[in-house]
């Protein structure tokens, strides 16, 4: 399949998620009976709703997204360079808003896909579901209602290391090791990112996490093809978009 998609055809990205609120005790009484509904399905007996919140970011209905970066090849020399944007802050409606903006423009010049780690089961329905939440009109390339899975415009690196085996999950920390591609994962992982959104208020340190990861996938990407990885000097990180 990947022989017959040209590299800069794709828009690679990831996102970076948090629970809605600093604590379960901030959040109002409808929304903590809900959590301990939904928590108890996979929470330990001697757990308590409270206990487990720092996991609710990864939920669409409890969490919130606080950034999306994206990154797209193109030729330098004859080799490949990556270009990367992200958008991220606190206001969520305006990180997906203008996203949504971006991607819209994007796709109306050329046929893309989209392409994430985990993407299909995680980032791609995620920001679907928080857009609609936030009253933003779905780009053409998320709003996949009636296709069939193959007339979707969707790479996921992760399906794409199964070959059909659904056993097991495969990080992207653990792809990047053993072929050889520098792990994002030097300073924080995904885990820690609620802690230091909420506790550090550290978002820039967030973004830059985001985008390492990015530049992961693409690189997996490229490995997948048997393709030389992308030079670090080719790698330029346009203008980030903070929405405070």
């Amino acid at each position: 399949m990947l022989e017959n998609i040209r590299p800069d055809e794709v828009l690679f990205l990831d996102i970076e998620t948090v629970p809605q609120q600093s604590s379960f005790e901030n959040l109002d009484e409808s929304f903590q009976h809900l959590w301990n509904k939904k928590s108890a399905f996979f929470r330990k007996p001697e757990e308590t709703a409270a206990e487990v919140y720092a996991r609710a970011g990864i939920y669409a209905e409890f969490g919130k997204i606080v950034c999306i970066s994206t990154g797209y090849m193109h030729i330098i020399n004859g080799e490949y360079g990556f270009r990367i944007k992200s958008f991220f802050g606190h206001d969520e409606h305006k990180l997906l808003y203008d996203f949504a903006e971006m991607l819209s423009t994007y796709t109306s010049k050329r046929n893309i896909f989209l392409c994430a780690h985990n993407g299909k089961e995680f980032d791609f329905p995620y920001i679907a579901r928080r857009m609609l939440i936030n009253s933003i009109n779905l780009p053409k390339a998320l709003d996949i209602a009636g296709k069939k899975p193959w007339e979707t415009t969707f790479i996921d690196t992760l399906e794409l290391w199964k070959f059909g085996d659904y056993k097991s999950y495969t990080s992207l920390e653990l792809l990047t090791k053993i072929f050889g591609i520098p792990t994002p994962k030097d300073d924080i992982d995904g885990s820690m990112v609620a802690h230091v959104y909420w506790q550090e208020q550290n978002i820039d340190r967030i973004a830059v996490y985001c985008e390492k990861d990015v530049v992961a996938i693409a690189q997996l990407f490229l490995r997948y093809r048997n393709e030389p990885l992308i030079k670090e000097a080719n790698i330029q990180s346009i203008t980030s978009f903070q929405h405070t």
